[in-house]
């Protein structure tokens, strides 16, 4: 009998655990998860599979259940895969993640083919959905000889079209953090055959316009480096190489306040955040001047009409309220969260809506240039159910099945980019219905259009 571990039982593994207690039950294998939180453990894993409280630093008890299992999922934050990676690799298990190779992961490769075990990682929405679905296509126009000039992706975790009462049309559907975080550093792609780089202060300025059939318009930001994919892919010569995250039209212009005002900045704590309200917060940022109020002395330093949409966006968050933040301490990036937080967690009417698209051009054996495009869209059924927890979880329980079915057997540190992984997940996600539009049109024709 199989025995399989799950490690992290919170809402992104939801869709996770469902497919794994019905695997299980299928294949008469067993399942425990564990999760610092006892009582959502047991309430995950109900009657049909072991649910415990686990300590990611308790180094015994770490031991001891990798011990007894044949594979193990990490659904922890990245900081800890490491030790589970140790441990795995220490016992001879399988490793499966949702979180992107690290330096160190990485260091394991040799140690890992030697004992002939699967440490699958990025195998989640993106990285995971996004790797395999381009690779598909990447593959099969390089079968035919063709040559790739360009691909451009993007993916967006975003609101449901029947959610029509938030002027952001968003809320958060993964890590906040990583939202507030976003784009910090320098952004890196090649664009028409010249390396591009677009600091951090112009990040949200410098957006492109995607139009996904039934589901309208929408803008897309660059991804923070683009360039890694050159190898990752194999793309050393493409003319055109672009990764983003998607955003409906309005967003990225008014994300670019905070942006502007030095509130998504990481490195240094503010002062007496106990007593801060949401609108001191604001004022920390701006000139002194009793005169005026905060929402003039906002308009006039980033040069915005009073009565502009921008501005109605920062209000509808409760950016200019007296409500205090909720902190005792917190650097700018973390309050902010926070205060978002309030206006931006999914509620019990709120659906969510991945957006996934992929652009390629290539060359075929008449010397015309292809452009081809792959587009995923699937919304969730409630806030537990996500969309979000299905693309990432779903991957993550198929490669499970695969990996301990012998199905997906090349050892090594790895991520889901060759056939022998990606095809059979994507086969079985096409199932659940997320399955890839693929549309193909002279790149002269979809330029005009």
């Amino acid at each position: 009998m199989k025995k399989i571990l799950l490690i992290g039982a919170g809402r992104s593994a939801s869709t996770l655990i469902s497919y794994l207690l019905k695997l299980c039950k299928e294949k008469s294998w067993s399942l425990a998860i564990g999760d610092v939180d006892l009582e959502l453990a047991r309430q995950k894993a109900g009657s049909d599979a072991r649910g415990f409280k686990f300590d990611v630093s308790d180094e015994e008890q770490l031991r001891e259940e990798i011990g007894i299992s044949d594979l193990v999922i990490s659904m922890l934050p990245a900081r800890f895969h490491q030790l589970v990676a140790d441990g795995c690799l220490t016992q001879g298990k399988h490793l499966v993640t949702a979180s992107y190779v690290t330096q160190e992961m990485r260091e394991l490769d040799e140690d890992v083919k030697a004992k002939g075990l699967v440490f699958l990682n990025e195998c989640g929405l993106d990285p995971g959905i996004d790797h395999m679905s381009a690779m598909r296509v990447i593959d099969k126009i390089r079968d035919n000889n063709y040559k790739l000039i360009g691909f451009e992706s993007f993916t967006g975790g975003l609101l449901a079209p029947n959610t029509n009462d938030n002027p952001w049309q968003y809320k958060f559907t993964w890590n906040p953090r990583n939202v507030v975080l976003a784009g910090q550093g320098y952004v890196k792609f090649i664009q028409h055959g010249r390396y591009k780089y677009i600091p951090y202060q112009r990040l949200f300025r410098r957006t492109e316009v995607v139009h996904i059939p039934g589901y309208g318009y929408f803008e897309g930001y660059a991804n923070r480096d683009s360039l890694i994919y050159l190898d990752v892919y194999n793309l050393r010569g493409i003319e055109t190489l672009y990764r983003g995250t998607l955003r409906r039209p309005g967003y990225c212009k008014a994300w670019n306040v905070f942006v502007q005002l030095g509130a998504t900045d990481d490195t240094y704590t503010l002062e007496d955040v106990g007593e801060m309200t949401h609108r001191q917060f604001i004022n920390s940022f701006l000139f002194y001047n009793p005169g005026d109020s905060i929402e003039l002395k906002l308009a006039h330093y980033l040069n915005l009409d009073m009565e502009a949409e921008i501005m109605h966006k920062i209000k509808w968050l409760g950016m200019f309220s007296e409500e205090l933040v909720g902190l005792e301490e917190g650097t700018p990036a973390q309050i902010l969260e926070h205060i978002l937080k309030k206006k931006w967690t999914l509620t019990d009417e709120d659906n969510d809506m991945i957006v996934m698209w992929h652009k390629f051009n290539y060359i075929d054996d008449d010397g015309k240039e292809i452009e081809e495009h792959s587009t995923m869209v699937s919304c969730g059924e409630d806030p537990v159910q996500t969309a979000m927890s299905k693309t990432v979880g779903l991957p993550l329980g198929i490669a499970t099945k695969l990996i301990l079915e012998g199905k997906i057997t090349t050892p090594g540190v790895q991520i889901p980019i060759h056939k022998e992984i990606y095809e059979p997940i994507l086969d079985e996600l096409k199932e659940f219905g997320f399955d890839f539009i693929e549309e193909k049109m002279d790149a002269e024709e979809a330029k005009i259009g």
